[in-house]
């Protein structure tokens, strides 16, 4: 079967070729604003289902993978920052405080029309951080498409005191310990 990345996210695509399997792409055209009250959990789960079954079209005989990531911090969703003063002011808002980011994960066999889904939370917690730090952070790091304004696989781990995970891949965007579980599931064994 073929296998489908519903997702532009070039995060989600450089973990997803880790396992050295091939795979497609397809952008799913997707509303994710979360519903009134809704929780981060709830919101990266239907968002993550949406994405695999918005692909399931244009690939009827795949095993497709949607995933979406909703950052909660002081029972608030945070996004995407977009720009540098967005940014500059979410880490001034996380600065000394942990967070949790929800990874949403939903493996859809169009074939069959089963979906396996599941939400991977990381608690992060993020170091006491002055003014300049965080500026001269945005400044090398530029994490503007990164909930939370960080990049963990890269110099944003120095912003970090903690990670708590069952799937260090889930803060990336991917949970790739995750996906494989699922995928054997499916019968595809990205080790054979």
């Amino acid at each position: 079967m073929t296998l489908v990345l519903a997702s532009t996210s070039r995060y989600r695509r450089e973990l997803l070729s880790r396992l050295g399997v091939p795979f497609e792409i397809l952008s799913p055209d997707i509303d994710e604003t979360p519903l009134p009250g809704e929780t981060p959990s709830a919101t990266a789960l239907r968002l993550s289902v949406w994405k695999a079954q918005a692909a399931a079209a244009s690939y009827p005989d795949a095993l497709i993978i949607g995933s979406d990531q909703v950052l909660m911090l002081d029972g608030e969703q945070l996004g995407k920052p977009g720009n540098f003063d967005n940014a500059f002011a979410q880490l001034q808002k996380m600065q000394g405080k942990a967070m949790v980011f929800h990874t949403a994960l939903t493996l859809l066999n169009s074939r069959t029309g089963h979906a396996q889904t599941r939400d991977v939370p990381t608690v992060v917690h993020i170091r006491p951080l002055t003014d300049a730090q965080i500026a001269s952070y945005l400044k090398k790091e530029q994490p503007y498409d990164c909930a939370g304004s960080a990049k963990s696989e890269s110099l944003g781990i120095a912003l970090m005191q903690r990670m708590d995970s069952p799937d260090p891949t889930a803060l990336i965007g991917l949970p790739l310990m995750t996906l494989t579980g699922m995928l054997a599931n499916e019968g595809m064994d990205v080790l054979a």
